[in-house]
């Protein structure tokens, strides 16, 4: 999938997120406004507070996502839900009804964006300086043997897989079909219990930089947790260099936004005759009310703030190719493809306007080898959580798990882009290179 094009709807997806979750709060009095009043100020390690985001998200950008959201552009996405779980056999697989995904029949998907996989190619609006490119280097292709020619291209994607930070869907496998997200919302569909817990226990203990003897709070599988295991997390935590702490956050602010969608959009009544989704605030209060959490939901809602400002900062920072004249959102239609470019530059223009974006100069400072040594830890904690994603036994849960993590890669890629760019050259004495991480056991591939 082009790199970009997943910037961009992770971004999108997380301005939905904040402006539905918000948009109409409740009285103060409520249960539900009370996980919320207890979320404001500043966010940890940033310059920006609670309150702008959200006078920013739904004010000027929710507003004007909606129709961009419904295009035919960013509502279909292709993805190969069959792909077996590296690291586990026994998944059980979710056989509620709600669970299962509909992909799109063949003339259900414009033409446009079927046509070679055009919206999904590594640099799908870059195709005629690649053409030129390869007309250069045309003569010296030609001379080599086909065994050379298969040990380059072999090459080639050794060193694309050494840059990607998530391990994407093979698109043009048999297997890969379209899915119309807006048929198949991210919602409550039933999956819970031990095997979902099984995820996420995998996602945090063993890719998060935590060591076994530091017990995460309100963990499902671990028993008799109390306050002072919270504090000790935290103090961990709080201890870590800036780098590690915000890959928790970032992951914790994931978690958080799946489990805003399943309480916004939760099955309240199913009979024969209809269904219906609606807000159900005892299950958001059991998430992230601060008493019933012992203090824990209102950090994980910051956490989704904080993920929200790194997303707003890799968009801003790629706007400029969005803007080239040869980009388009191309689906065949022509003036629907005008159109939600013109949106689409209104929105990213607005994103740059923002006036507190996260500052990510203070990420891989310092040391040059030791920031290069940090950078590939993360990559590769991000490449294993996108595999754990398969591991997921309800097909909808996988799909917008998958959909999420590999944009959420992407922002963070392109930010240490950013920072490998213009600030490895300079050092910073407050900010401390972390030590180095090795895969534990308990996650190998079975491969």
């Amino acid at each position: 999938m082009g790199r970009r094009w997943g910037l961009l709807v992770g971004v999108l997806g997380a301005v939905w997120l904040l402006g539905s979750g918000q948009g109409g709060r409740q009285p103060a009095e409520t249960a539900a406004q009370r996980c919320f009043c207890q979320v404001s100020g500043y966010l940890d390690d940033c310059t920006c507070d609670v309150e702008t985001v959200d006078r920013f998200n739904n004010y000027r950008l929710f507003p004007r996502l909606q129709n961009l959201l419904e295009s035919d552009y960013f509502r279909y996405y292709k993805v190969n839900l069959k792909r077996p779980c590296p690291f586990w056999n026994d998944i059980s697989q979710c056989g509620r009804r709600d669970c299962a995904v509909k992909p799109c029949q063949s003339d259900e998907v414009p033409d446009g964006i079927k046509s070679v996989s055009y919206k999904y190619s590594e640099e799908a609006n870059s195709l005629i300086e690649e053409c030129e490119q390869a007309e250069r280097l045309g003569a010296v292709d030609e001379s080599l043997s086909e065994e050379t020619q298969k040990a380059v291209l072999q090459w080639t994607k050794h060193d694309d897989s050494s840059d990607n930070f998530c391990e994407a869907d093979d698109i043009q496998s048999p297997d890969a079909e379209y899915v119309d997200l807006l048929l198949n919302p991210e919602r409550y569909t039933g999956y819970k219990g031990p095997d979902a817990w099984k995820i996420w226990n995998v996602i945090y203990e063993e890719n998060c930089f935590k060591p076994q003897t530091i017990k995460r709070p309100l963990n499902p599988l671990a028993s008799g947790q109390g306050k002072s295991e919270e504090n000790t997390f935290y103090s961990w935590l709080e201890g870590l260099c800036v780098e590690k702490r915000a890959f928790y956050r970032l992951i914790s602010g994931l978690h958080a936004s799946i489990n805003v969608h399943l309480s916004a959009r939760y099955l309240l009544q199913d009979t024969w005759l209809e269904k219906k989704w609606g807000h159900n605030v005892t299950e958001f209060q059991q998430r992230f009310d601060g008493i019933l959490t012992k203090g824990e939901g209102p950090r994980r809602l910051k956490n989704l703030y904080f993920l929200y400002l790194i997303e707003l900062r890799a968009l801003s920072k790629v706007v400029p190719f969005f803007e080239r004249p040869d980009f388009q959102l191309f689906t065949g239609n022509k003036i629907q493809d005008a159109e939600n470019k013109m949106l689409l530059l209104e929105i990213l223009h607005e994103i740059k306007s923002f006036p507190l974006h996260f500052d990510e100069n203070s990420f891989f400072a310092g040391d040059k080898k030791e920031a290069n040594k940090l950078k590939e830890d993360f990559r590769l904690h991000f490449r294993n959580i996108s595999r754990i994603m398969d591991c997921v036994g309800c097909l909808k849960c996988r799909l917008w798990g998958k959909l999420q993590n590999f944009y959420k890669c992407e922002r963070i890629r392109k930010l240490q882009e950013v920072v490998t760019k213009y600030s490895l050259k300079k050092t910073s004495g407050n900010v401390p290179i972390c030590g180095h991480w090795r895969p534990k056991s308990g996650i190998q591939s079975k491969a």
